[in-house]
């Protein structure tokens, strides 16, 4: 024992020396014999508590207590360790602490407990959190351990549970930020909603209103106590705004509760008293409690719902009571409110209480009152909004304020734009009668429905309902009396009008609006009981009470109206009945016959905007359309206005709008109807333009009105010509000239129709219909030039005409030259002189024009008169257009292309023509013309490209200039970027050329001459094959009025044609030849495209076609050579008989072939240099003589033929296939020397040129047919090596196999001819020949099948029909004629067939 306390002395100085380890050594050894010795394990736990040793520290501290659990020194020393582990220890610490002051308690240590507990609460304010400093300040509260020993030591509980509040509220708002951090990052988090469950969680839990009901119980100050009474209403209530609907009512009812108490005792909170006034549910807001109101305006004058309850009551606050003596019942005072101080606080307030469905539903009732129903309607349906808010948040359902906003509202719907909101008053008004049935405002809003939309006896049956509720009420009263008038029975409605109308004059302060009402309804009981003139003129009658209406209210609308129909009708002043209709659609768009009359006033003087105006007005007041069930008829005149209105402002798909509402009010408005087709032919839907307007034409309303209706035929006829259905366009526009003969418009409208159906004939190609369409405008024109005579758009069509025979030569005959002849003398006695200036452009003037008597004179003569008489006509326009700036500018222009058109023509005509040299000013007076367009209209691209068109030679520079320009306006010009790369080309820039036509085609991809240009462009680079099949595409996509595309795809077939003879086919001549005969059909005097067509129709085996041609073009040559004697041409007479000959030998007319040719070889031995040049007459020298070589071979005329081909062969210099031709003539004349000859010329050709197919194959027949075996031998293994060879033609190809097969024929047996079948199908197996050749030998089906498959594949139609005949059934048969008739083999099979049938 005395160890133990030995080692306690010397721990207990070990600590006072700061010697922990050694203490911790010493009580160790206290430790190890006493292992519950209280002070040793007290000084080892303070030596690991001062080494550091925390977690031993409080463990043997806790061993400690264990052993001596009333002692102070180890909870002390515990204490002492949770303080320096901080924020750790703050749990443990208010155990320990709690324990140590209970056993100072336990002693009656006063001072010790309190320095405990005040340590406590500090420990846990430094390092503690909310939720455990709170549970610390409980310490100082009576309700703790501590409370009643520490009373009067501690704070007083008003300052704690305020401090415990304060803790609580910060704590609560750092968890809602906190979570809502946190939440809203999730998916689909929605922020309102996550602060909603937030707040909601956390208010849930929360003990502040305890706090704050605890610091009012325990305060002593009042205003404090006030204070907090507010907080616990402000944490209520926003609680109850985060509650779900199910868990409001305990809540809500709490917050009406505090709420309640503290209007009662009259507490200036503002939210107390809001939440009373806001929460009130009356059906009428007049009963609400006067003096709340008047408190409220006391407590909160500057707020807004403070401002409107003043306007509301009618009186405004002079001076404030206190606040501080409002329990003792001291008030403001009020004084009353004049209407504009009225007006000004619902302004002011109006705008501070936007939130405050309260204050709308004073602001809807001081409207309701003051009649200004369009304010009220709005401020309705903006409380019914604020009142749902306020629902969803308190979870009241608010009954009956609903009803009395929806009572306003409805009521406001029945005079505001009347009858357009009727449907909704009437919905409004059956859902409140459902709860209320005995309503008067909903009673009498459907009886004034009723009455509007004329369904007068349901209008009578609510009225009467009302009246019976309330039968003061005079209003009621003078409805039902109206709605009697109105079913018929007017003396008594009238009677009963009048006794209404004198209580209101025994009541001074009667409204104005149901005097006016009631005066006005009298004055119309008396105009229809008495409709005769006397008693409408009377002033004393309905005039007199009109004027009384509008006295009592100047405003009243109705009384406006009938006013004006009075001064229309009985006064005749139009000025006066103006001003009243003007006046009565100011005051209200419902009054439709102020509006119609005002309407066809504006429209009969042309103000179109006031027309507009009007019928607008009237379709927005929404009377234009009955409701549902409405007997009140709808009217369609507003519509047809307005789109009378957007047709005049060129607004077409408005008016086409328009129109369709006019006719889906009233369907059988004709005039809607031809309104309708016009709008949508003027915006180009011309399809439904012909059906409607050939709908109005069969309306039965136009027929008994014939009259009228012929301006519905006349646009009926102006669609058919915008589709391109001239012919019963003109036959319309003639049908009416026959009832309106007279008719400007529709004179000029058929002349036009006629110019454009004959362009349109010209494209198609129609060139017959196109000069008769031309004639018959002529013809018009000389009938109507003294009624159409001073319009531009006749004299541009009368210089159309002349100038559309220019693009149909070949119909000059049809050209009314007597016509022409009386324009011409109409315009001269009319006076319709040019000008200097215009004479001076090109000197041609109707003075000095003069026309040819009959058809019969030089083509060229009328062509430059018709020329001379449409530049004439030009000028005439010109001349009409003197006062119209865009018309004038346009004219020039129009004569500017007329003066080009002319000098191209000049430029055709021949040269010694007496009138062509009238015209070489033309092309100087078409740049003048343009240059005047352009100065009248700078900003026209299409101007600029005429001036850059006619430029094109005359000065390059200003050409590209003007281009240029256009394109600035207009850079989508594909006709403007074509005639730009003709300037290029022209100046022989190939890349800029190219580059201008491709951004021409890259605008417009069927733009014809950009496809030329290109081919032109590609034709100047040498790439033949890119420039004709740019050419090519041009003509496919061309029209039959362009001329360049056909001439230029032409040319360049016709040289490929002639270049690739091998490759051709019939599919390839038809285009070209198609070409030519359009050119040969619009001016048949052009003879290079004759003969071309000739040489075309001779290369597709059209033999009779081709010599017809020839035979005329050289009896036109020759004519024209007598007359001349031009060697010229001579040259193309050579030329044409060359060819003539060789179409007629081709024909097996050798009679004929040998004498043409004999006259153009005659020909040619006579001509020089300048008729033929040498390369051309050796080519014609060739063709003759080899065309006479075979007309004798075939006349058996054999000496003939040789000394022809000889002939032949000095002209081509020994050609090989000349040599060929003489040798098989040569062996045809059966001599042994004649043979031995041949033999020598071909062996001649082989050897001089190796591989010369037609003269190996040749040869090897010849040896086959003499049997030559060794020469045959030799040639036919030159022919397998030939067979080889890959610059073989199909033809060449063809020969070779031939010869193998006939070969084996006549020289082997049937099983070698099968053989050599057999590989010459191994070589190709092809091609049809070696098929039908195996088909014939051994007749198999398979080889027979094979033939028709090859042959079908191939391109020659011929060998298809040979196959099908091979077949030998009829269908085939059948099939092979209609393929080829020419082909014998169907026929013979056909014939075969029918012989075994008979």
């Amino acid at each position: 024992m005395s160890g133990v306390k030995a080692a306690l002395k010397s721990a207990k100085a070990a600590l006072d020396k700061n010697d922990f380890p050694e203490a911790e050594k010493h009580a160790k050894v206290v430790i190890d014999e006493d292992a519950s010795n209280y002070f040793g394990l007290v000084f080892l736990a303070r030596a690991f508590e001062k080494q550091g040793k925390l977690d031993e520290a409080e463990s043997t501290y806790q061993t400690a207590t264990k052993a001596k659990a009333n002692d102070e020194l180890a909870w002390k020393g515990l204490c002492g360790v949770y303080e320096v582990q901080g924020s750790k220890g703050v749990a443990k610490h208010f155990q320990a602490a709690t324990r140590l002051a209970e056993i100072y308690q336990g002693h009656q240590d006063l001072e010790k407990c309190q320095t405990t507990v005040d340590n406590l609460v500090s420990f846990a304010k430094e390092y503690g959190s909310w939720s455990q400093y709170k549970d610390a300040l409980r310490m100082y509260l009576p309700c703790s351990p501590f409370g009643e020993f520490l009373e009067g030591r501690m704070w007083h509980p008003s300052f704690t549970f305020k401090r415990l509040a304060e803790i609580t509220e910060t704590d609560e708002k750092e968890r809602i930020n906190r979570e809502v951090g946190q939440r809203r990052t999730r998916l689909g988090a929605k922020l309102t909603q996550v602060q909603l469950d937030v707040k909601r969680e956390v208010l849930r839990d929360s003990e502040l209103e305890d706090l704050y009901q605890q610091v009012v119980e325990w305060t002593q100050d009042d205003d404090e106590r006030r204070i907090y009474e507010e907080k616990i209403l402000q944490h209520a209530y926003h609680h109850m705004m985060v509650l779900l609907s199910d868990d409001k009512i305990l809540k809500r009812r709490q917050v009406q509760d505090l709420a309640h108490g503290m209007v009662i005792i009259k507490h200036p909170f503002k939210l107390a008293w809001d939440i009373e006034l806001e929460w009130h549910d009356v059906e009428d807001v007049a009963s609400s409690d006067r003096n709340v109101l008047l408190e409220y305006v006391q407590f909160f004058r500057e707020d807004g719902l403070a401002k409107i309850i003043q306007a509301h009551l009618g009186q405004k606050l002079v001076s404030a009571g206190s606040a501080a003596n409002a329990d003792s019942g001291s008030k403001g005072e009020f004084e009353d409110l004049n209407t504009d101080e009225t007006l000004q606080l619902l302004d002011d307030g109006g705008s501070k209480a936007q939130k405050s469905a309260f204050a709308h539903q004073l602001i809807a009732d001081f409207y309701l009152r003051s009649q200004e129903y369009e304010d009220c309607v709005s401020v309705c349906r903006h409380a019914q909004k604020l009142l749902r808010i306020e629902s969803d948040k308190c979870g009241l359902s608010f009954e009956n304020s609903f009803d009395a906003i929806a009572a306003c509202l409805g009521t406001s719907l029945v005079y505001y734009q009347a009858p357009k909101n009727h449907p909704e008053a009437k919905l409004i008004f059956n859902d409140l009668l459902k709860r209320k049935p005995n309503s008067t405002s909903a009673l009498l809003g459907i009886g004034l429905i009723h009455e509007e939309q004329e369904d007068f006896d349901k209008a009578s049956n609510f009225l009467e309902r009302a009246l019976t509720r309330d039968p003061s009420n005079l209003r009621v009263a003078a409805e039902g009396a109206w709605c009697n008038a109105m079913n018929g029975k007017l003396e008594a409605g009238c009677n009963a009008l009048l006794d209404c109308l004198k209580e209101l004059d025994a009541d001074k302060h009667s409204p104005r609006d149901l005097r006016a009402q009631i005066s006005h309804r009298v004055g119309r009981c008396l105009w229809d009981l008495h409709p005769d003139k006397s008693s409408r003129r009377d002033r004393q009658g309905p005039y007199s009470y009109f004027i009384a209406a509008i006295r009592a209210n100047p405003s009243y609308a109705p009384a406006y109206t009938s006013l004006g129909l009075y001064y229309a009708e009985y006064a005749r002043d139009k000025k006066r009945a103006r001003q009243c209709f003007q006046k009565a659609l100011e005051l209200s768009a419902a009054e439709i016959i102020a509006a119609e009359e005002l309407a066809r006033a504006f429209a009969r003087d042309g103000e179109w905007d006031f027309v507009e105006a009007v019928a607008q007005r009237v379709i927005d007041s929404g009377a234009v359309k009955p409701q549902p069930g409405s007997k009140r008829k709808a009217i369609s005149w507003p519509f047809a206005a307005l789109g009378i209105v957007q047709m005049s402002r060129q607004d077409f798909p408005g008016a086409v709008q328009s129109y369709q509402s006019a006719l889906r009010i009233k369907s059988e408005d004709y005039h809607s109807w031809v309104g309708l087709g016009e709008s949508y032919l003027s915006s180009g839907r011309y399809n439904a333009a012909s059906k409607t307007l050939d709908h109005a034409r069969s309306m039965p309303s136009s027929k008994g009105h014939a009259a009228d209706t012929w301006f519905a035929d006349y646009m009926y006829s102006n669609v058919k010509r915008e589709l391109g259905e001239y012919e019963e366009s003109i036959a319309g526009y003639r049908q009416i000239l026959q009832a309106r003969p007279e008719d400007f418009g529709v004179t000029i409208a058929l002349l036009q129709s006629l110019i454009e159906h004959s362009t349109d004939a010209v494209v198609k190609g129609f060139f017959q219909d196109a000069a008769k369409s031309a004639r018959e405008a002529m013809i018009l024109a000389s009938r109507s030039i003294r009624l159409c005579g001073q319009a531009v758009n006749f004299w541009k069509a009368v210089g159309d005409a002349c100038m559309l025979f220019a693009d149909v030569p070949a119909l000059i005959q049809e050209v009314p030259l007597q016509e022409m002849s009386r324009l011409l003398e109409e315009s001269t006695a009319s006076q319709n002189q040019h000008s200097q200036e215009l004479v001076n452009l090109d000197g041609v003037d109707f003075s000095n024009i003069s026309i040819p008597t009959t058809t019969d004179s030089e083509a060229d003569e009328i062509l430059l008169t018709l020329a001379r008489f449409a530049l004439g006509a030009q000028k005439s326009a010109v001349v009409a257009a003197t006062h119209d700036v865009h018309a004038r500018a346009v004219s020039w222009y129009n004569l500017g292309w007329t003066e080009h058109q002319v000098s191209l023509l000049h430029n055709d005509v021949k040269p010694e023509s007496s009138l062509s040299k009238d015209f070489s000013e033309c092309a100087t007076a078409a740049v003048k013309c343009f240059k005047r367009a352009i100065e009248l209209e700078a900003g026209n691209a299409d101007f600029w490209n005429a001036l850059g068109v006619v430029t094109t030679t005359l000065n390059p520079k200003i050409s590209q200039h003007s281009f240029v320009r256009s394109l600035h306006l207009n850079e989508r010009s594909a006709r403007t970027w074509t005639n730009l790369g003709t300037l290029y080309l022209t100046l022989e820039d190939h890349e800029l050329a190219h580059e201008a036509f491709s951004r021409a085609q890259s605008t417009d991809p069927d733009y014809v001459d950009a496809w030329v240009g290109e081919g032109l462009v590609a034709l100047e680079l040498g790439d033949q094959n890119e420039a004709r099949s740019h050419l090519e595409h041009a003509f496919e996509i061309a029209d039959s009025s362009h001329v360049a595309a056909k001439k230029h795809y032409l040319f360049a077939s016709f040289d490929s044609s002639l270049q690739n003879a091998a490759s051709r086919s019939l599919g390839t001549l038809i285009g070209p030849m198609f070409a030519s005969q359009q050119l040969q059909s619009q001016d048949a005097s052009v003879l290079p495209i004759r003969h071309i067509l000739a040489l075309l129709l001779e290369q597709a085996g059209d033999y009779g076609a081709a010599i017809y041609h020839l035979s005329a073009l050289s009896d036109q040559i020759e004519a024209e050579y007598e007359s001349t004697e031009s060697s010229a041409s001579l040259g193309q007479f050579v030329r044409i008989k060359a060819d003539l000959a060789r179409a007629q030998l081709e024909a097996r007319d050798y009679e004929d072939a040998k004498e043409n040719a004999t006259t153009a070889a005659d020909l040619s031995d006579e001509s020089d240099e300048e008729s033929l040049s040498k390369e051309i007459r050796s080519r014609v020298r060739l063709s003759v003589h080899l065309t006479l070589g075979l007309a004798n071979y075939y006349l058996d005329i054999l000496d003939n033929s040789i000394s022809n081909f000889r002939s032949a062969l000095e002209e081509s210099d020994n050609d090989p296939a000349v040599v060929c031709l003489l040798a098989q003539v040569l062996w045809a004349q059966g001599g042994s020397e004649e043979k031995r000859v041949a033999k020598e010329q071909l062996f001649n050709v082989m050897e001089t040129h190796p591989g010369h197919v037609d003269a190996t194959t040749i040869l090897g027949a010849l040896a086959a047919i003499d049997g030559d075996s060794e020469t045959h031998e030799a040639v036919m293994s030159d022919l397998v090596s030939l067979r080889t060879r890959s610059d073989l033609s199909n033809a060449q190809k063809a020969k070779i196999d031939e010869l193998h097969i006939l070969s084996a024929h006549l020289l082997g047996s049937e099983a070698e001819a099968t053989q050599d079948i057999q590989r010459v199908l191994m070589i190709d197996p092809s091609e049809a020949l070696g098929w039908s050749h195996l088909s014939d030998l051994t007749g198999d089906v398979s080889a027979r099948t094979m033939k028709l498959r090859t042959a079908v594949a191939g391109s020659k139609a011929e060998n298809v029909a040979e196959a099908l005949a091979d077949v030998g059934m009829v269908p085939e048969a059948q099939r092979s004629i209609m393929l080829c008739p020419w082909v014998t083999d169907g026929w013979d099979v056909l014939q075969a067939a029918v012989a075994i049938e008979s």
